[in-house]
């Protein structure tokens, strides 16, 4: 049964991985990603706009719902044998975690594509909102990116 939680509750990583293993001890491939709030904004950080601060929103109920269709796709797709999926909102400081994905499958392939899969749903698909806040006091949404979307339509099924 996967683990999926939304939540604006911190996470530790390192916790939350070591119980995936203790979970899933004959898994032959475990994949994980973690992302966390970047201090800038833009594509480099020496060209971007410094942040200081993030608000994150979500849809309460979608949210878990429609994580809970990715997965399952997730494991329709792969054979995949446990999932860990957190995802937090709330006020964000620069470094804080914000979602962890860790899949696990026999093969290290499996368990990168549904990892890799399951995270580009969440950056493109996913009832959550992004204000981003900037040193000098301003702030905006944050919009989706070309490239999020590109990324994202190679899972779609012809």
């Amino acid at each position: 049964m996967p683990d999926i939680r939304v939540q604006p509750e911190t996470f530790d990583a390192g916790a939350e991985l070591n119980a995936f293993l203790a979970r899933n001890p004959g898994a032959g491939g475990v994949a994980s990603f973690l992302g966390q709030m970047r201090d800038f904004r833009g594509l480099k950080r020496e060209t971007g706009e410094a942040l200081t601060a993030m608000t994150l929103e979500h849809y309460p109920g979608m949210a878990e719902r429609q994580l809970a269709d990715v997965v399952a796709e997730a494991q329709k797709r792969w054979p995949v044998e446990d999932v860990t999926t957190i995802h937090r909102y709330g006020d964000f400081a620069p470094g804080d975690p914000i979602v962890l994905v860790i899949t696990a499958a026999a093969h290290r392939g499996d368990a990168f594509a549904a990892c890799e899969f399951i995270m580009d749903w969440l950056k493109t698909k996913a009832p959550f909102w992004k204000r981003e806040h900037a040193r000098d006091g301003g702030g905006h949404w944050v919009e989706a990116r070309e490239a999020d979307d590109a990324r994202a339509e190679r899972w779609e099924k012809p």
